[in-house]
């Protein structure tokens, strides 16, 4: 089936433009392909809203503008769902919405989906960058630095979560975190990393009592303090304050660059107060950088190699705040997440071009179960309550669930993911495989 529907795309593609699937009064867009040739990108970004479903998107969509949609990545040329699965699961398009409970079982963990979104290959849950029988498998980032590019992944959590590890490491266990963190450290596959997981700050900014080893070993710490952390040939440019990342943004930079916000566990989510207040009610830690800020710098860094670079940027608050059904802070996550999509669109008008450069922007699952009021048995939207308010919206789980997740994507090679649809979904359109982001990239950058 997956191959019938992808030959009439293609036939639609070749020989004109294929509109429509995408039901405009339910997700808020419409799909629209338009051929052109196929193009091997210099440079790849990946940006994940970790735990962000569609309802996660069109709630910032909400807050800020009233209607959906609303931000510039919305109207990419490539608009699709993406399913999430991990080993051993599926997505069954035909009783998803007859049955809402089906939702909440068979979810993969940000592991898994990483790992899938890094090597085009479905895995365990709580695996990190290995296969079902525990084989590692080639990574973006690996597959990047094979071809003389850079690499980098970027977070608003800690560094070494399981989206950000997912695309450097393997492991067994996403738990081993200071063992993570000694293998990012240690690998030739990335050339900038950057996220919090402090050991002498806690959650709001401020100096810890005592230091917490709980991300970075205190020897890994100190090699980092000292400069003799990655080797004496390719060392690691240590980089922690907001002024620092700041600075990064503009002129030269250094070779690799590991920035560790002065924060412990996220950047902002985590800060004290009320976290159910609405959004931006309880004033954010000023000493920490913005996602954007993160992502000037990481570009700037990367877009040193002449090669071109890979770069994971994540927005991982997204998932915590989802966890801990915090609707106000869910916005002020999206909207920071939303912010370094436009820094990176900036980047690109302003230093690269779209024939260079290919765009994903996605989740790597839903969390919360998230849905309009009233719904139960059967399923109600989310509404809109105008600019400035939290739309009408609850919470079913604190959980992942097996829904489907938006995906756009454009520049160089984007409508190669339209070769790569599994089916239609009844609400949702035509939808992708998560395993479908690598395999295309490690397609596309075959191509001459």
């Amino acid at each position: 089936m997956k191959m019938l529907i992808r030959n009439i795309l293609l036939g639609l593609i070749l020989f004109g433009d294929f509109c429509g699937c995408c039901p405009a009064d339910k997700q808020g867009s419409h799909c629209c392909y338009r051929s052109s040739p196929q193009q091997s990108p210099k440079n790849v970004i990946i940006m994940i809203a970790d735990g962000g479903g569609f309802n996660h998107y069109k709630s910032a969509d909400y807050y800020n503008c009233g209607h959906s949609p609303c931000q510039p990545y919305e109207d990419f040329p490539i608009r699709l769902a993406m399913s999430t699965y991990p080993y051993t699961g599926s997505y069954d398009a035909n009783i998803v919405w007859r049955s809402v409970d089906y939702l909440d079982k068979g979810a993969t963990d940000s592991a898994a989906a990483a790992t899938a979104m890094a090597t085009g290959v479905k895995t365990r849950n709580k695996t990190l960058g290995l296969d079902a029988k525990g084989q590692p498998i080639l990574n973006l980032s690996e597959r990047a630095k094979q071809l003389g590019k850079a690499a980098g992944v970027i977070t608003t959590v800690f560094f070494d979560d399981a989206t950000p590890a997912g695309f450097v490491v393997h492991n067994g266990a996403r738990s081993n975190l200071t063992q993570i963190a000694d293998d990012m450290l240690d690998s030739n596959s990335v050339d900038c990393i950057m996220g919090a997981g402090h050991p002498f700050y806690d959650s709001d900014g401020k100096h810890a009592q005592e230091p917490n080893y709980k991300y970075i070993s205190d020897k890994t710490w100190a090699a980092l303090k000292n400069g003799s952390a990655g080797g004496s040939s390719n060392p690691w440019m240590l980089v922690q304050t907001r002024a620092e990342f700041q600075a990064l943004a503009n002129g030269k930079t250094p070779n690799r660059v590991f920035g560790l916000v002065q924060v412990y566990d996220t950047t902002q989510q985590k800060r004290s107060g009320d976290a159910f207040a609405a959004p931006y009610q309880v004033p954010f830690t000023q000493t920490v950088p913005t996602l954007a800020e993160m992502t000037n710098a990481a570009l700037n860094v990367l877009n040193n190699d002449p090669n071109g670079f890979f770069i994971m940027i994540e927005g991982g608050a997204v998932d915590w705040a989802a966890h801990a059904n915090e609707s106000g802070r869910l916005i002020e996550e999206m909207n920071d997440f939303n912010k370094s999509i436009e820094a990176v669109i900036r980047w690109i008008d302003n230093d690269s071009n779209w024939n260079e450069t290919l765009v994903i922007i996605t989740a790597d699952h839903e969390t919360g179960h998230l849905t309009g009021l009233g719904s139960g048995k059967t399923w109600n939207d989310i509404i809109s309550n105008g600019p400035g308010k939290l739309p009408a919206m609850e919470w079913h789980s604190k959980n992942h669930t097996n829904s489907l997740v938006p995906f756009f994507a454009k520049g160089a090679g984007a409508e190669k993911f339209t070769e790569t649809i599994d089916g239609n979904d009844p609400l949702r359109g035509p939808y992708i495989d998560n395993t479908d982001i690598a395999n295309t990239i490690f397609t596309l950058w075959l191509a001459k």
